[in-house]
């Protein structure tokens, strides 16, 4: 076990295994901090839409969680093995309170697992895996513990955090369920201790959108309904736009907008004689509509083209320059574009009497194009829509697709099964996951610990797997039956690593499950959320 403790001279001190004396000091309740998520059922309801909206497209465009940011994967260290920090305990899954006697199957996909989904401190939508797991009110999930506290960015809990179990591509199956309240270790909300890198999170019960009744309504009721509604917009002309704006005013149903076209090339316009005419059609207005703009060629095409004012005549000028100096980061993205067609300019480097490049430049090569852009008014009239019936309550979490056991102070040495829904490519580039579908590894914990001085991890448990990030969260399942699809929780993923030295993920470690982790779970495994709405 280990323990932050603070000096008291106020400094932050790290300690490895303690001696029984001093283990002892630390309560239970110190070792839990807990966090309001979504704070209020409208809330709740607000969030849950969200994601749903569109056809779940927020939910479709989240992107794997990276707190690892790829190559930050190395070779761990092991040392010592675990001493317990009381006796061995577990929780029975949900359906599973009575023992009774089932064949073994072929290994099936556990209903409790999904994605979280969440907004970060960037405002980026993230994704990680995790497990519905046994409580009171059967409505607790277990993940990882920077799948719910921001600590790359340095924030608090994410934002607008939801639990989406069997999530298949923006399909939410058995409802989104968004989180009421975080609970985690107390060094790692504290001190981002990566040891204590778990999480339970309650949820409100799950919410259902879509499938409701469309009704007609005056654009003042429209105005005020809150829930679900839509405009339908139909084209009229414009007699008839002025008609109804003459009838409900500006605010009303009647609509206009300008829309500009798609440029379209023509000819030298006729006051256009010399050089000097041309500087009013380089403005980003134009003159009348028309403007003057450069369409890039290879050197070999410019080199043919005309000198004059006319269509595809040189575009002398700044754009053409000599040379450009550039980084050579944009070096090496435009030679990558090059070779694909999409930069036709010159790229070169200085280099020194050793043949190191020193600076570097690129060229581009331009013809004119005269063209203009016409501007159209349109109309419409717009019908109004309120939905009711569209948002519906999906019951409880556990109710819905069970819940896993929990299990803490066991062996290590002992055969776990790991899912999870891995989508990173690996740090050699190599990308042999979608995301799309949830993944598992099979195998015995390592006998040893983990130890990792970049993350500041000393207990971990490792299993050979190579499953990449987007499976980070997901549930360590000790005696997982696959006919009945349940086991315990006695672990989530959290790092991922290189045993092997290749640039590829070989191993993933999680925190220990120790008492203290038995006591964040137990405080949250009793706190009731309710409805959404």
């Amino acid at each position: 076990m280990k323990r932050i403790l603070i000096p008291a001279g106020g400094a932050i001190l790290a300690t490895g295994l303690l001696a029984a004396g001093l283990a002892g000091t630390a309560s239970a309740a110190n070792d839990v901090d807990t966090d309001p998520m979504a704070k209020s059922a409208a809330t709740a309801k607000a969030i849950a839409a969200f994601w749903a909206d569109n056809n779940g497209a927020a939910l479709k465009a989240a992107k794997e969680s990276n707190v690892w940011d790829g190559k930050d994967v190395e070779k761990l260290k092991q040392k010592g093995g675990y001493s317990a920090d009381s006796r061995p305990g577990t929780t029975p899954p949900i359906g599973a309170e009575k023992k009774t006697t089932a064949k073994v199957q072929n290994v099936n996909l556990p209903k409790t697992i999904g994605k979280v989904f969440f907004v970060n401190g960037k405002g980026e939508k993230k994704w990680c895996s995790a497990t519905s797991i046994q409580s009171q009110y059967r409505n607790l999930v277990a993940t990882a513990g920077h799948c719910v506290y921001d600590v790359k960015d340095n924030q608090d809990v994410m934002s607008k955090w939801v639990f989406v179990p069997g999530y298949y591509q923006g399909k939410s199956p058995w409802g989104i369920y968004v989180g009421k309240q975080a609970f985690t270790h107390y060094d790692f909300s504290t001190y981002e201790d990566y040891d204590r890198d778990y999480a339970f999170v309650t949820v409100y019960n799950g919410v259902h959108l879509g499938g409701g009744t469309k009704k007609e309504v005056a654009k003042s009721e429209f105005d005020a309904y809150q829930g679900e509604k839509f405009a339908a917009k139909k084209e009229i002309t414009a007699a008839e736009y002025d008609a109804g704006v003459s009838k409900y005013g500006e605010n009303g149903p009647y609509k206009k907008e300008s829309v500009t076209s798609a440029p379209e090339t023509v000819g030298k316009p006729a006051d256009v004689k010399t050089a000097a005419d041309v500087k009013p059609y380089l403005t980003a207005t134009g003159k009348n509509g028309i403007k003057l703009t450069g369409v890039e060629v290879t050197e070999h095409d410019y080199t043919k083209a005309p000198a004059g004012l006319d269509n595809n005549a040189k575009f002398v000028g700044p754009t053409n320059s000599s040379k450009a100096a550039i980084t050579q980061e944009t070096y090496k993205k435009l030679q990558a574009e090059k070779a694909d067609g999409k930069f036709l300019g010159k790229l070169w480097a200085d280099k020194d009497k050793n043949g190191n490049e020193t600076a570097w430049y690129k060229q581009q090569f331009f013809i004119k194009k005269w063209v203009k852009s016409s501007v159209k008014e349109i109309y419409w009239h717009e019908t109004y829509f309120v939905v009711s019936g569209s948002i519906k309550d999906a019951g409880r979490l556990g109710d819905n697709v069970g819940g896993q056991g929990f299990a803490w102070n066991q062996p290590t040495g002992k055969d776990v099964r790991v899912f999870g829904y891995p989508a990173a490519p690996h740090p050699d580039g190599n990308k042999n996951y979608t995301g799309i579908t949830p993944k598992w590894c099979y195998g015995k914990t390592s006998s040893k610990l983990a130890a990792s001085a970049a993350k500041k991890i000393e207990e971990h448990i490792a299993l050979k797997c190579a499953m990449t990030e987007g499976a980070d969260g997901g549930p360590w399942l000790l005696k997982y039956s696959n006919a009945k699809r349940i086991g315990y929780v006695n672990g989530v993923t959290s790092t991922f690593a290189d045993q092997n030295g290749n640039d590829r993920v070989d191993t993933i470690t999680s925190p220990y499950f120790d008492g203290e982790t038995a006591s964040v779970y137990q405080a949250a495994a009793k706190v009731w959320s309710g409805k959404a709405f």
